[in-house]
């Protein structure tokens, strides 16, 4: 049914790596002009809350064979200790698999914060920075939500109350950490679950065929990694927020994905924004972003992660 509607405490301090800023500055424009993500403004950058904890969840190495440290940006509740049991929120940036980085996040994973349950925007590795694949992405997302899995004792999170959210490319990894099997990490314990126990999809590429996005950095490989080619039964509840005057990632791909799931038995919700096009969570001052972001904690309440009604 479419709808149109305008940390860490208590772990050892061995575990954290200062962050490297300077790998989350803004990098040289994606090579497709169909991967950008987020539509141009003359805005300057908002002032940003900043993460509770950073943790490094993966060492990996970039196309070259240099090595790569990804982290976690956590955000915690106020007073959240490790003994605590909430749901996570794990929120993936967009970029076209090309760019991005989590700061972009970092605004409305403290608001998830200040609604009591934990915000996590992870890294993982693009083309500018590390030369490397969607495949890639994948690998890294599935990495990211396993970790959060292994370390929930430690992080004071629900293992079973994982949601996976992201926007355009990094909805693409949400969504195929939850739907495709396999693209793992190799060497990686795959007896631990990288699939989350929910889905919150932003404009999201979910369709990599000749019809739908990146097909060009895929070609003949793109059912591999196509999200809606491999619905099934018993996946995650899922929404999807999406404008229906997007020209990047078109419309009529989330509205098949959504009747996908739907047929397959899944809970699935598409919410429609009017004339909005590409790219709108990022930009939190926005009302579209609120919108979609009081619609997300709507759909959080109704699994039972959060209580009461949106504060934004």
């Amino acid at each position: 049914m479419k709808t149109n509607f305008k940390l860490l405490l208590g772990l050892p301090l061995a575990l954290f790596t200062p962050l490297v800023l300077s790998s989350y500055l803004a990098a040289a424009p994606a090579t497709e002009t169909e991967a950008k993500d987020e539509v141009a403004t003359n805005a300057p950058e908002p002032v940003r809350p900043q993460p509770t904890q950073r943790l490094v969840f993966k060492n990996t190495t970039d196309a070259a064979g240099q090595p790569v440290q990804l982290r976690l940006n956590i955000f915690n509740p106020t007073n959240h200790k490790a003994a605590d049991k909430t749901p996570v929120f794990v929120f993936f940036f967009g970029g076209g698999w090309n760019t991005g980085n989590p700061q972009k996040l970092f605004q409305h994973c403290a608001y998830f914060a200040s609604r009591g349950i934990v915000a996590i925007a992870p890294d993982y590795r693009v083309k500018n920075r590390q030369n490397t694949s969607p495949f890639d992405c994948v690998a890294d997302g599935k990495s990211a939500i396993r970790y959060v899995r292994a370390h929930a004792s430690e992080l004071g999170i629900d293992p079973n109350r994982i949601v996976a959210a992201g926007t355009s490319a990094g909805g693409h990894v949400a969504a195929s950490a939850a739907i495709i099997e396999g693209l793992d990490e190799k060497g990686e314990d795959t007896t631990i679950s990288s699939v989350p126990n929910a889905l919150v999809l932003y404009n999201p590429v979910i369709d990599t065929s000749p019809d739908g996005f990146g097909n060009r950095r895929l070609g003949n490989r793109w059912q591999e990694i196509s999200p809606l080619q491999h619905v099934r039964p018993n996946l995650p509840p899922t929404i999807v927020f999406h404008g229906d005057a997007d020209k990047t990632v078109p419309y009529a791909n989330v509205t098949a994905f959504t009747e996908a799931m739907k047929k397959a038995g899944n809970r699935s919700e598409l919410v429609t924004f009017a004339g909005v096009g590409h790219g709108f969570v990022p930009r939190f001052e926005t009302e579209t972003a609120k919108e979609a972001i009081r619609g997300t904690d709507k759909f959080l309440a109704s699994l039972g992660y959060l209580q009461g009604e949106p504060t934004l």
